[in-house]
């Protein structure tokens, strides 16, 4: 009773504290010497067991972690890791991917990579670790040679069956022979690197991925065209893109951007609640739960499969930015984003803002895959411009945040011509502009570092006109109250589903609301339910509740659909094949 009672004590406290623990962290970057910049490329593997015993072949990919002794302002400050793109049906994979990392100290430092099998919606199955220890770095020192090193793959952290499926293959087909796959990695120096010296980041190149998810999107009534970026490259006519037929089809984001991450963008999650810091520490029974599904759900919905999609572009380049346009579908149809950034400026985004009433996919805690600390986060959307962005007869004085409806019409709330509702959107950079907020109730982002986060997007999306707006402006208000009028006469057939006033974010008093400690509240209920062991279905759920099973535990997806009635029942068979995509 005494624990009970001063948790309660606790929670009552934080509950009428005006700023609780969390937002804007001011701790500066701590001192550290020159680093340098290295450019990692990740050439190839040899030798790879079979993974996938029914297809004998596998779909490799390599996650490198690198490790070096740079001062952090905070324990929870993560490693840097990259993932390369999955290979299909392949047991010698062929990479050829770079990673250029800046401000690698002289003291050296380990590279772990560690290579898997893609096995969706199963768990990833690990074929094997290498581990390259380097002590010391300088402008003097030679790499790993002009081809790099081939080195042997360490077999025992990795699938116990895979392995012995592949001895006995060598044994009874191929006779003697090496069951030891080989990695191919280079490094490289490629010069000293320019502060904040304490700050190890990625440079580039600049990635993109697109995870896809049917099921997810049939629950959420997203609809998006597959083949839009064959057809955004090939400029495809109004008539052909009227025709193209639309799917239902969940699409979640990531770009990397080039840093530095401007140091003040530096944010920790609010503990409004005590639950809030058990969930992001996992500690005790309901924190670790809680931790657990939203690692669930966030693997769920930026998951990797065979419809994944690939690429990348030279860093701060124009053809990131028209990208990343293609990844927010331009000024088509309204939409608003929930996006967040990491401290190496991964930015993550899904359209799932508020007015798909889908809470559980709005939680910013999930896009940072329980993050402590991120750069920023918020609410984002496109708004295409008459003019381009550069021609001063068009632009406010100051060319900051005024709305340049003043000065020259916008889609929305107008439509000129040469663009939607009526046309397919132009591919120049130029004539868009991204109006970027901190409306993130998790992380509650400063108005001051506004700033600082408009000159960083600026320099990664060359050309783009960059806003960057408080979540309390008026202003900010109105242009998402014209997106989502937007939304509901050009939405493709989206489901509006109108819970909450999207001008709701106006008010200061709505960073962080009773709105969000329902959130809560319904996630520590399902936490409650599943401590119990109750995983009873019942019927009538709710579209957001089916969300929630469905990315929590993926497997149910049968069942979920099955509960959801007639108008998302797949046919018998092909349901799998759906999800997938």
């Amino acid at each position: 009773m005494h624990k009970k009672g001063k948790l309660t004590e606790k929670k009552e406290q934080l509950k009428h504290k005006s700023k609780p623990p969390g937002g804007f962290d001011p701790t500066p970057l701590p001192d550290a010497p020159p680093g340098y910049t290295l450019k990692f490329t990740f050439h190839r593997a040899e030798n790879l067991p079979v993974g996938d015993l029914h297809l004998t072949s596998s779909d490799p990919f390599l996650k490198a972690t690198l490790i070096a002794a740079v001062p952090r302002r905070h324990k929870e400050d993560p490693l840097l890791t990259r993932r390369t793109r999955t290979l299909r049906k392949t047991t010698e994979p062929a990479w050829e991917e770079d990673w250029v990392v800046a401000n690698v100290p002289a003291s050296g430092f380990t590279l772990k990579c560690r290579l898997y099998d893609e096995d969706w919606p199963d768990h990833d199955d690990r074929l094997g670790n290498v581990t390259i220890r380097v002590p010391h770095v300088d402008e003097n020192w030679e790499g790993l040679g002009p081809d790099g090193r081939v080195f042997s793959v360490k077999k025992r952290a990795g699938s116990k069956v895979a392995y012995l499926v592949k001895g006995v293959s060598v044994a009874l087909w191929c006779g003697p022979g090496s069951v030891t796959p080989r990695l191919h990695v280079n490094i490289k120096v490629l010069g000293k690197s320019d502060p904040p010296h304490a700050q190890m980041y990625t440079v580039g190149p600049t990635t993109w991925v697109k995870h896809y998810s049917p099921m997810i999107g049939r629950l959420t009534g997203v609809k998006v065209n597959r083949e839009e970026q064959e057809a955004a490259s090939s400029n495809a006519n109004s008539d052909k893109r009227e025709n193209q037929t639309k799917k239902y089809d969940f699409q979640a984001n990531e770009i990397q951007l080039s840093g530095p991450v401007p140091p003040r963008l530096y944010h920790r999650y609010v503990e409004f609640r005590p639950m809030i810091g058990r969930m992001f520490s996992s500690r005790g029974i309901r924190g670790r739960i809680l931790h657990a599904v939203l690692h669930k759900q966030h693997n769920r919905i930026y998951n990797y499969d065979s419809g994944t999609e690939y690429g990348s572009f030279p860093p701060c380049s124009e053809e990131a930015s028209l990208q990343f346009l293609r990844m927010a579908h331009f000024d088509e149809g309204g939409r608003v984003f929930t996006y967040v950034i990491t401290l190496d400026g991964m930015m993550r985004f899904t359209e799932t803002g508020k007015e798909f009433g889908i809470d559980l996919l709005s939680k910013h805690t999930m896009h940072s895959n329980v993050a402590t600390y991120v750069a920023c986060a918020g609410e984002f959307f496109i708004r295409r411009l008459a003019h381009p962005a550069d021609d001063d007869s068009h632009q406010p004085q100051d060319n900051s945040n005024d709305q340049l409806e003043h000065f020259q019409p916008t889609h929305p709330p107008s439509s000129p011509p040469g663009g939607p509702p009526s046309s397919s959107p132009p591919h120049d950079p130029r004539l868009y502009q991204l109006v970027i907020d901190n409306d993130s109730g998790t992380y509650r982002p400063d108005e001051s570092v506004l700033p600082d986060l408009q000159s960083f997007l600026s320099r990664n999306f060359p050309g783009l006109h960059v806003v960057a707006m408080h979540c309390a402006d008026e202003r900010l208000a109105e242009m998402k109250k014209a997106q989502l009028e937007a939304k509901k006469k050009e939405g493709d057939g989206m489901v509006v589903m109108g819970r909450t006033s999207i001008s709701s974010s106006g008010s200061s008093s709505s960073l962080f609301s009773s709105e969000d400690e329902s959130r809560l509240g319904r996630l520590e209920i399902a936490a409650a339910e599943e401590e119990d062991n109750d995983d009873g279905a019942g019927g009538g759920r709710s579209g957001r509740e089916r969300v929630f099973d469905v990315v929590s535990e993926p497997g149910r997806w049968r069942e979920v659909l099955g509960s959801a009635g007639p108008g998302i029942r797949g046919g018998k068979g092909k349901g799998k094949e759906r999800e997938r995509g």
